[in-house]
């Protein structure tokens, strides 16, 4: 018999739904997933893909509230979508929203083993709350099992005090070959493609928010720091909206030569030809407990420069491989990065193909076969 796993989980995210589609064909595992919103309109942009999914949800009924810095969301009929969803298991996307807390009250009650999925890591540079910290230690201590996307989260759970055995990882994932085949078309149709899309003939990409914890305004000062000669001919993109876009635009109009173009917020049918004919993905981000757009860029073969306080870079990043690693908010190390890569394009192809290899690694399926281990199955069962 299959066991019944329920999802907790915040959002419809469209690049979760290819690793949610992939657990529902497992032969093994019996999926639901509890959103607790479609979306959330005040920080994301997102289409939702609800033609795309193939597994069973439901989306609870919510509020949702902005107070400065915090994120409130309150949902309704919590325990009993848990009761009627009748879960072997349970797997909490986070410890932040009161449903998560709702959740685990209620699976301590009718022992259902409940996992947390975390992504903390210990490298990000955010400001330390005693008491959120105390309140994600408790969560976390009331937890079965843990799942994780990669070593620096899992190096977090340890610093917890949480027992080796107890962590599962299920590698952070996209739909490699969906970015694969439209950079692919894209590159067929370059010349077309960036004029359509107004991009330069070679560029340094950015793909996020445009954030100033993303490292954007240190992206944008590590440009100006370029040689001229690099500036005229590498331009850089920012392929995304956000608070901080505005502030940007003025700086980036200081700065010449140059070319800088802002994209505004890119949805998934077009992010593909921005990676595609890119020279390389940039993120310089400084709190981040991932980076899937490094994921979707390596799928599109791009070579990476990545901070240290990305959790991706200890598995998605090897040093002079397929990119170079840089300290966050270290202006002068981006810049010679940037430089490094933008005057090899030897190296750059290199890198592209390594991180095209690399990246198959992190899998829809690889995703499936550590949620499967950590609910007791032995993984590596697809129909």
């Amino acid at each position: 018999m299959k066991r019944r796993l329920v999802i907790l989980t915040e959002i419809i995210s469209p690049y979760r739904i290819p690793l949610f589609n992939a657990l529902a064909r497992h032969a093994e595992v019996d999926p639901h997933v509890i959103f607790l919103a479609d979306t959330d309109p005040g920080l994301r942009q997102w289409r939702v893909y609800k033609e795309d999914i193939k597994f069973s949800y439901q989306v609870l009924p919510s509020w949702r509230k902005r107070i400065g810095e915090f994120n409130i969301l309150l949902n309704g009929r919590v325990a009993g979508s848990l009761a009627a969803s009748a879960p072997h298991v349970i797997l909490c996307g986070g410890y932040n929203y009161f449903a998560s807390w709702q959740a685990l009250v209620w699976a301590k009650a009718n022992n259902i083993p409940f996992l947390i999925w975390s992504e903390s890591h210990l490298h990000e540079l955010r400001r330390v709350r005693p008491l959120v910290e105390f309140l994600k230690d408790e969560f976390l201590h009331r937890c079965s099992g843990f799942v994780v996307p990669g070593r620096i989260a899992q190096e977090y759970l340890r610093a917890h005090g949480i027992k080796e055995d107890a962590i599962f990882t299920a590698p952070n994932a996209v739909d490699n070959e969906l970015f694969a085949g439209a950079a692919a078309e894209a590159r067929k149709n370059a010349v077309a493609r960036r004029r359509e899309l107004n991009l330069p003939d070679r560029y340094f990409l950015f793909v996020g928010r445009l954030v100033r914890e993303k490292g954007v305004f240190e992206l944008l000062s590590a440009y100006a720091k370029l040689d001229e000669q690099v500036r005229q001919q590498v331009g850089l993109v920012f392929a995304g909206d956000g608070e901080s876009r505005r502030q940007l635009e003025d700086r980036a109009g200081c700065i010449s030569p140059g070319m800088i173009r802002f994209a505004g917020f890119v949805h998934r049918e077009q992010l593909a030809a921005y990676y595609a004919l890119a020279d390389m993905l940039v993120l310089p981000t400084y709190t981040d407990t991932w980076g899937l757009v490094v994921n979707e860029g390596m799928a599109c073969g791009l070579p990476v420069i990545l901070s240290q306080a990305a959790g991706c870079a200890d598995d998605l990043l090897k040093v002079d491989w397929n990119g170079l690693l840089i300290p966050p908010k270290d202006v002068s190390s981006l810049a010679a990065a940037m430089k490094t890569l933008a005057d090899q394009p030897e190296l750059l192809a290199m890198m592209a193909a390594n991180s095209a290899r690399h990246i198959s690694h992190f899998s829809a399926e690889a995703w499936c076969d550590g949620i499967a281990q950590a609910i007791g199955l032995k993984g590596d069962v697809r129909d």
